[in-house]
């Protein structure tokens, strides 16, 4: 079981084959690679308009990103990816968990997030990993500005990352 965050970009395939070398008893090994988007920004208003609705309502334009700046808490971020890891050892029988996150001004196509989960079957192995990038989303301390042509912004968490890591409460 192993927790990183880091600046430098990873290799998901020596990741992967890491968490099963050696081992005759693992049988799947899930996988998720989050990417930063282009095509994909937040909300962005306008500057200060009589009437204007927030960014959190859903209206404005959306821009185009040509940079993400990614922050994280020292210390606290490791904790808190380290306390999801062993919260999905506890609920799936597990052999094996990488979780790579990066920090620092990524670009369009650059490799953010890796979660990897060995396990004997595939369904634990699918189940930990969806698990735990939703914990991530929503209970690691991380930041993200978003750079387009219109300038930069924070990105507010999103109610829906909130309602998938609701699915997996008890």
């Amino acid at each position: 079981m192993s927790v990183s965050v880091q600046e430098a970009d990873f290799d998901a395939g020596a990741e992967i084959a890491a968490l099963s070398a050696g081992r005759d008893d693992v049988g799947a090994v899930a996988s998720f690679v989050g990417l930063v988007r282009a095509d994909k920004a937040a909300t962005v208003m306008p500057p200060a308009q009589p009437g204007a609705v927030s960014p959190a309502d859903g209206a404005g334009e959306t821009a185009a990103v040509q940079a993400m700046t990614l922050e994280h808490y020292s210390g606290m971020t490791e904790k808190a990816l380290d306390a999801i890891v062993t919260e999905a050892r506890g609920r799936w029988n597990i052999y094996g968990v990488r979780v790579i996150h990066r920090v620092g001004r990524l670009l369009p196509g650059d490799r953010i997030v890796f979660v990897a989960v060995a396990s004997a079957h595939r369904g634990e192995a699918f189940a930990a990993c969806e698990f735990i990038m939703d914990y991530l989303k929503t209970r690691a301390p991380f930041w993200k500005k978003e750079e387009t042509p219109e300038g930069g912004h924070w990105v507010d968490a999103r109610e829906s990352d909130d309602h998938a890591a609701g699915r997996w409460n008890r």
